[in-house]
């Protein structure tokens, strides 16, 4: 199948429209800190032709695929596989020393979903893998066979906001004891016995436990907490940054980061706002904007997303 028939970049029109300012000149650069299959990518180096854009990913999978479709653009394109915290090493690297433009699509890419032996999908039996980087050791199999049930409640109460937290985490504990819990469908068969009827119309009893096995694996909450302030530093005057999530606590983090940067840090009470107390940031977009309803209908990965955007304004002296 071709690539681009099964991935459908989220909210891409607005991405262009949001970062088109910062990279309308010549020898712009833009980092994809979530490069995934390229989408967003072949759309900003097809509409800006003197633009040179890093894209980043742990993927390797997803950065080969990537890398074969960008290749006509030849060495406007240049891939770095690291996580995107490493997003000032990454350019450095390179010899850039700031970006134009930044766009970060947070979550699962569209490959990682539909490949059923990537195991990030509760829908499909696969191996509890879950890994981004494939070459990193935890597994979401080894979360399941060796956390503690005061861990495995944590991680489900705090990364997939579960209420059945507690039950859950018992439950699992329990059947390992049995017998190994080796595959999605075996782990989805426990989380479905243990959830009482009464709560099993209010949507798939996995899909919040996926989603707190997946983050712990990849540990993604703490690296985008040190990601969005590591972008902005590399944000050069004028320049814009689009961050993109889908669920609570990813876009709880990006909201604080960018208030941090688009607020005065003045005293309370000075008369006078002195240069360095000034933001270094303003917001593009008011709240989190969400897609439209048409898009949603067309391409339903676009229904949770959020949507934040904020321009460099001021650069520390």
């Amino acid at each position: 199948m071709d690539i681009k028939d099964i991935h459908t970049p989220v909210m891409l029109q607005r991405c262009v429209d949001v970062l088109a300012p910062a990279l309308e000149a010549p020898g712009a650069v833009l980092v994809d800190a979530t490069l995934g299959l390229g989408g967003h990518a072949e759309a900003f180096l097809t509409r800006f032709p003197e633009l040179t854009l890093v894209g980043l990913d742990r993927d390797k999978q997803a950065l080969a695929l990537a890398s074969e479709r960008l290749a006509p653009f030849g060495g406007r394109f240049k891939p770095v596989r690291c996580v995107y915290d490493e997003i000032q090493d990454a350019l450095s690297g390179l010899g850039i020393d700031s970006a134009d433009g930044i766009l970060f699509d947070l979550g699962v890419s569209s490959m990682q979903l539909d490949r059923a032996d990537r195991g990030f999908a509760y829908s499909k039996d696969a191996p509890l893998d879950m890994r981004m980087d494939q070459d990193s050791e935890l597994t979401a199999e080894m979360i399941i066979a060796t956390y503690s049930e005061s861990d495995l409640r944590r991680i489900f109460r705090d990364y997939g906001e579960e209420k059945l937290a507690d039950r859950y985490a018992r439950k699992i504990v329990a059947r390992r004891q049995e017998s190994p819990i080796v595959g999605s469908a075996d782990l989805v068969d426990v989380l479905q016995k243990a959830t009482p009827a009464a709560l099993s119309r209010a949507g798939h009893p996995a899909k919040r436990v996926f989603q707190a096995l997946r983050i712990e694996v990849n540990q993604e909450l703490s690296v985008l907490e040190r990601a969005i302030p590591a972008a902005i530093d590399v944000l050069g005057l004028g320049g814009r940054i689009v961050v993109m999530s889908y669920q609570s606590l990813e876009d709880r983090i990006v909201k604080r980061a960018l208030a941090a940067k688009s607020t005065s840090t003045a005293p309370a009470g000075l008369p006078v706002e002195l240069p360095e107390h000034k933001p270094e940031l303003k917001l593009l977009v008011r709240g989190a904007e969400l897609a439209t309803d048409e898009e949603k209908l067309q391409n339903p990965r676009a229904t949770p997303v959020r949507f934040r955007a904020a321009e460099r304004i001021r650069t520390p002296s």
